[in-house]
Formats: C-alpha cells, structure tokens, sequence
C-alpha cells in the first residue's frame, strides 16, 4: 500500500498550481511575455521562460527550473533539437506513439549521419516518462553535449494526472550534472514540437528553432525558509501571549466589577469606640481628616464639642425564677472584634458600619472593599447594594433567604452561614 501510495502523494504535491499572472521580461532586446505564479515561487522556488525567438510574435511557455544541476543565472539562447531527432534507445526503437519516443532513456545512441555540432549550442528536448528519473534524462542529454534540457510533460489522457507544471528533483546525488534543466507542460511540450517540425531553420541538417530559457529569481527564494521558520517558531508564542492578554484583561475587568466604589465606601457610616460606648460620625466627614486621639489634658477642653456618644449596653441581668429574661440586644451593638484582624477594639479605632450592621476596622475594610471584594467579610453581603433590595431578591421563588436581609430577627448565636 506505501508503495502505491507515495509516488501518487509525491506527484500531488509536485504538480500543484497556482493561478499564473502576466508578467514582461526583457532579454537582449526581446519582449517575452511569460506566466508567473508569485505565490508558488516564492514556495516552491523560481518560475522560468521557455521562448520561441525566431516566431513574430514570440512564442513563450511558462517553464520550472529544476531542483538539481546548474541555475539558470542568465539567458540561455541556443538551438532547441529532440533527443529523438538524431538518437535511438541502445536496446529498442518503439515507433508506435503518437510522437516518437524522446522520453531519453534508457541509454541513446547516436543514429543517422546528422548530429548537433558541439562547437554550437543547442538546447536538448525530452518527454517525461519511460521509467528514468528527471535526473538520467537531463545526464544523458548532458552526455550528448546539451548547453540546457527542456522536459516536456507526459499526456494526462494517458497518465489520468493534470497537466501542471512539476518540481523536478533528484533522489540521489546529483553533483555530476551542470547543465540546468527546466519542466514544460505536455500542451506547451506538443506545441513546441509541432514547431520545430515546421520550422525551416536548421542545424546540421535537423530542424530546429532559435530558444530562449530565462529565470526570474525572487530574493523571497533566499528568505523564505528562515521566515518561515521564525513564523513557525513564533506564531505559537504569539497565539499564547494574545491568548493570556485576552485573559488578564479579562479577569481585570471581572476584579474591578467585584469591587466596590471608592465613594459608596467612603459614604458608609463609621464610629469611634471611646472605651465606654461608641461615638457616631456623619457619612460626610472624612476619617482619614480626623485628627490623633485627645490626650487627657485637652479633654475637659474638647469635651463640649465632643459628639454624641452612645452608652456601652450593659450586660443582660441573670435570670431568676420570679423574673424573666429580658430580649436580647442586636447582635452587632455587642460587636468588640474586628473579623478581619481578629483583634478587640481599643480606645480611639475607628470601624466602618456596613449596611449589614457588622463593624470592621476602618482601614482594614476599606482596603478590602475597594481592592478585593464588595462583600462583607462575615455574611457576603452586597455593600453597593440597600438591604431592601437585598432582602426582595432572596424573597423571589427559587432562592436562598438571606441572613443579612433581616438582621433585626438574629442573635449572636444566629450562624453566619446557612446550612
């Protein structure tokens, strides 16, 4: 099965095609009008011309340099002669073709008295096919004396392959040929033939035809594997660099809704524990203007601007058999810790009062509410948000009742979760 596979793959990727292009080429005064494919030579290498100049107008057929032997570097201009025209297989002559057999191989030997001069150049033309490689058919021509080789493709009627221009290689080494070579497809290859069959120029009494082969060489040929290597290279660190910016702005974007606003925090009421009750401050004035705790001699001075100071509330009385205990107070009046630092209230900290009725440090949970979340640190409640709306969203069918919706119902003992 690879055995039938490859060749079929190998000639599939050699015989792609691009949508060709016009494109003018100047040589020694002649005005060549030739086929090329930018995108495909900058893939597969250069695009060459294979020019009839002694036709007016010029006749020209796109063309592709091989991959081994000489480059054409420049315009190579000589005498275009069928390998058939003066040679025969060594070991059999099979005329029963359509055209004669020029497929140069197996080995040629020189039949008739006419042969190419080998003080002239003149440019071999083979088919491809009859079981040799490109290579042999461009290292037997170069045995013959050829300057170039033009190989023409095989019919695709025949072969059930499109007829397309080919990258011809070599599979082993190559170093022993220096004449350049370049591929034809099979219409522009019957087309040539045809022509020199007509033609009345001759060349050691064969006829012939004046060709020109030309070469445009792309500076992309020199670059394009290091490109496509550094686009190979770097195209997945891109993709993962644009793929973790997406996510990072993404995730800020998320931080920054979970945070609360500088000025609904700043606007929550805040108090100021004096060691026998709590001194209650107006949302408007600024904490963080308060001046340093008054010491003991500006007391008696401060003392009639002092606010109004709630009481510390005073223990529950024990219960006794003739009398009953009395309601419980609310349970954040009787607060004496922060929950976040887990340390009692002094004489001087100022707490923030969230709409929840829990107290915190002042710094502590602004730092928390503006950097990191708007939920209070015990029961998760919404600052932003009033308990009202709060209390009628956990009311709606199908949702959780929330703790922080009803405080005025809850003890000390009421858990801070729900099970």
């Amino acid at each position: 099965m690879r055995a039938v596979l490859w060749p079929v793959l190998s000639l599939l990727l050699s015989d792609a095609s691009a949508v060709p292009r016009p494109a003018s080429v100047n040589t020694a005064g002649v005005s060549i009008k030739s086929e090329r494919s930018w995108l495909w030579g900058w893939a597969w290498g250069a695009e060459s011309t294979v020019s009839v100049v002694d036709r007016s107008p010029v006749v020209s057929f796109a063309s592709r340099p091989a991959a081994f032997g000489a480059e054409i570097e420049s315009a190579i201009l000589g005498y275009v002669i069928p390998l058939s025209s003066f040679t025969v297989p060594c070991t059999s002559n099979d005329s029963s073709l359509l055209l004669p057999d020029n497929m140069a191989c197996p080995r040629l030997c020189i039949s008739g008295p006419h042969k190419p001069d080998p003080n002239e150049t003149w440019i071999a033309l083979v088919q491809r096919g009859g079981g040799c490689e490109f290579v042999q058919k461009v290292r037997e021509a170069q045995r013959l004396g050829a300057r170039a080789v033009v190989v023409g493709g095989q019919d695709p009627e025949l072969t059930g392959y499109p007829d397309t221009l080919v990258n011809m290689f070599s599979p082993g080494d190559a170093s022993d040929v220096k004449i350049a070579s370049t591929f034809i497809k099979y219409v522009d290859y019957v087309t040539l033939f045809a022509l020199i069959a007509a033609s009345n120029t001759s060349h050691s009494g064969m006829r012939t035809l004046s060709l020109l082969i030309t070469a445009e060489y792309s500076a992309w040929e020199w670059y394009s594997p290091i490109v496509t290597f550094i686009i190979i290279l770097l195209l997945p660190s891109v993709l993962t660099f644009i793929t973790l910016l997406i996510h990072r702005i993404r995730a800020a974007r998320a931080a920054q809704r979970d945070r609360a606003p500088q000025d609904v925090v700043h606007n929550l009421p805040w108090r100021v524990w004096t060691g026998s009750g709590w001194e209650k401050h107006d949302a408007a004035e600024d904490p963080y203007a308060e001046a340093d705790k008054p010491s003991d001699e500006s007391t008696d001075a401060t003392a009639e601007a002092t606010p109004e100071v709630e009481p510390a509330p005073a223990p529950p009385p024990e219960p006794s058999s003739s009398q009953s205990a009395p309601a419980p107070l609310a349970w954040f009046d009787t607060q004496l810790e922060c929950a976040i630092c887990l340390c009692e209230f002094e004489k001087g900290d100022k707490v923030r009062v969230l709409p929840c009725h829990h107290i915190f440090h002042l710094a502590e949970v602004d730092e928390w509410l503006i950097t990191r979340k708007k939920l209070c640190p015990v029961c998760k409640a919404d600052v932003t948000q009033p308990l009202d709306a709060q209390a009628q969203v956990a009311a709606e069918p199908g949702t959780v009742p929330s703790r922080a919706a009803s405080p005025d119902n809850a003890t000390e003992r009421t858990p801070l979760l729900d099970a």
